[in-house]
């Protein structure tokens, strides 16, 4: 691992360069809420005022605070992400996340970057051996922002406003960033999550086939079998990775897709509850409300009420 040292100039260009970065975010999230941009791996966020927690899945992806602060709580570990740190999430991670400082005047503004763990996975025989991560890493952890990571995320920002220089920088753009992030203070937990037989890579095939069969009943013991671990040991990583046992985290998955349901107006509450895997609806709304803070009519109502206000 490369070890970094700061000097007077390196910070000074660190300062400037999030400044600049921070203005084009700014710029391109002109209103509240987040924001696709033509680069498809990358997503802004932009908000005028402190929030309520709220529940979320993150993928794994690199987040950048540039302006503002948030706190994300993982099971009950919490991370105050603020412009002094970059955030790497390295698995699927169902997170409370919660906006503590913004204003009209100096908004919470951030940058997420959606990581392909197969491109990292392709990248890592080219990059110098990082040390080995302890296998019960947790899948979200915050470091601090260097000027050798800022730097390809300024740049490939630059060219959103040039779609066919884009097209063709940008992949060398996003190469050149997973390197950075490899042989950075986060990759060694990268490499333990992208590298075949690893227990890191184990616990990520155990949650892929969760986020694709969370409505069928879990059995431990055959979810510890398609990914050749013992029970035992899948429960103890899956836990240090995601702060919670693989039945938590299938119930997490099932509330967070019954109130996508809902939230588009595919069903009513019965039916998404039955769709997502369980057989007793007031079991359901029982535990939606300790999830999200209000029974599922109610809180898709506010959700919408939100949505609204934030339109207008």
């Amino acid at each position: 691992m490369n070890h970094k040292t700061s000097s007077p100039l390196l910070d000074s260009r660190l300062g400037q360069d999030r400044e600049e970065l921070t203005a084009i975010v700014a710029r391109l999230a002109s209103h509240q809420g987040v924001h696709a941009t033509h680069w498809p791996a990358l997503t802004l966020f932009r908000a005028d005022t402190p929030g309520a927690p709220t529940c979320a899945m993150y993928e794994p992806g690199l987040g950048l605070a540039l302006q503002g602060a948030k706190q994300i709580l993982l099971g009950q570990h919490p991370f105050v992400h603020e412009p002094a740190s970059y955030l790497v999430t390295s698995v699927d991670v169902p997170v409370s996340s919660q906006v503590l400082r913004a204003s009209p005047e100096q908004p919470c503004l951030c940058l997420t970057f959606r990581l392909d763990l197969q491109r990292i996975r392709e990248l890592l025989p080219e990059v110098e051996p990082v040390r080995v991560a302890p296998a019960s890493s947790p899948g979200l952890s915050l470091s601090p922002l260097d000027a050798g990571l800022l730097d390809p995320l300024l740049r490939l920002a630059r060219l959103l406003d040039a779609p066919r220089d884009l097209a063709v920088l940008g992949p060398l753009i996003e190469r050149e960033l997973l390197y950075r992030l490899l042989t950075g203070e986060q990759g060694a937990r990268l490499a333990q999550i992208a590298t075949s037989g690893s227990q890191g890579h184990q616990v990520s095939r155990a949650i892929d086939w969760l986020r694709r069969h969370y409505h069928q009943p879990l059995r431990i013991e055959e979810l510890a079998g398609r990914v050749n671990m013992s029970a035992s040991s899948l429960h103890h990583h899956f836990r240090a990775i995601t702060a919670m046992s693989p039945l938590q985290y299938q119930k997490q998955l099932r509330l967070h897709e019954a109130r996508r349901l809902l939230l588009a107006g595919q069903c009513d509450v019965a039916t998404a509850a039955h769709r997502v895997g369980y057989e007793s609806p007031s079991q359901f709304s029982r535990e939606y409300s300790r999830q999200f803070g209000a029974p599922p009519l109610r809180d898709v109502a506010r959700l919408r009420m939100a949505d609204a206000g934030t339109a207008a």
